[in-house]
Order: C-alpha cells, then structure tokens, then sequence
C-alpha cells in the first residue's frame, strides 16, 4: 500500500485502478498528488502555487495577443 510522502498516512490507492495523470488526495492531510507512474506507482505533489503563477501567466499571454 502506498504513502503519503507528506504525513505517511496509508493512501486508500489500488494501483490497478489508476492511470497517469490521475490525480489523488491523502485523506489525512489533504495534500493532493498526480499519479505520474504506475508500476511503480510514483506520486508528484500538486503545488497550489505554481497553478495559480501558471494561470496568472496564461491570461498575460492572452491580454499580449
């Protein structure tokens, strides 16, 4: 069973059941993670920040055009 790599609590995954891309979330701490591997699973943390920066960014790059 997996993880979480933030709090250790045991994550409720069944590796058959997702893909890539996926995104999971520890029931314990909240702290939410993309599946970017399956075999073996691989989790990457999702910063909230960086999506929000990528946003801002985005609609820059839409006021330039």
């Amino acid at each position: 069973m997996a993880s979480c790599p933030e709090c250790e609590n045991d994550l409720d995954i069944e590796v058959g059941e997702v893909e890539e891309g996926d995104v999971v979330a520890c029931d314990e701490c909240g702290t939410e993670f993309e599946v970017v591997g399956v075999d073996p699973l691989e989790l990457s943390r999702i910063d909230e920040d960086d999506d929000e920066e990528d946003e801002e960014h985005f609609e820059e790059e839409e006021e330039e055009e």
